[in-house]
């Protein structure tokens, strides 16, 4: 009877939790929208953020239903750290990948550049103007005047000198 009652615990503290982590999205979903909206950025690139700020708020519910059944933390902190030494194996091996998506937020809330912007991308070795296509997870894609498109890895975009010439959008 006893484990009956601790388990009717666990589930309801679960069914809390789980309307705690639906509130949570959701206030996270209508600030980025509210964000993007005032910033006039485009539906693909809010996609990515939305993305990444979901699989945090997962991780963390997660955790918290492992600690509302009572995982054993000795072994899941043995887990843990195993599955942290691959990925960060994993991401050392393919650290561009995580500072392209780390480049891609900074691009999202704090980069005047858009998606319809016309710029110049300020290097000694070669001038290169165009309009930018696209910004995704991973790259940042320039149509330029002569009808080429280039992709450059958001990671780069972070480190060049940017002009921007003539905006559509107002920011």
């Amino acid at each position: 009877m006893e484990d009956f009652i601790e388990f009717k615990k666990e589930l309801l503290l679960s069914l809390i939790a789980f309307a705690i982590m639906l509130l949570v999205r959701f206030f996270i979903q209508s600030a980025i929208k509210k964000f993007s909206f005032v910033k006039a950025i485009d539906i693909n690139r809010r996609k990515v953020i939305f993305i990444l700020s979901y699989m945090i708020v997962y991780v963390l519910f997660g955790a918290l239903i492992a600690i509302i059944w009572g995982v054993d933390f000795n072994r899941l902190s043995i887990f843990i750290s195993s599955v942290l030494a691959v990925l960060g194996v994993g991401f050392f091996a393919q650290w561009s990948l995580l500072s392209n998506l780390t480049a891609s937020v900074i691009l999202f809330f704090n980069h005047p550049v858009r998606i319809g912007s016309r710029i110049r991308i300020l290097d000694k070795d070669f001038e290169l103007i165009g309009e930018v296509m696209d910004i995704t997870g991973f790259y940042f894609f320039i149509k330029t005047d002569t009808g080429q498109t280039i992709t450059f890895p958001n990671s780069l975009i972070m480190q060049k000198g940017i002009e921007i010439l003539d905006d559509k959008i107002d920011i």
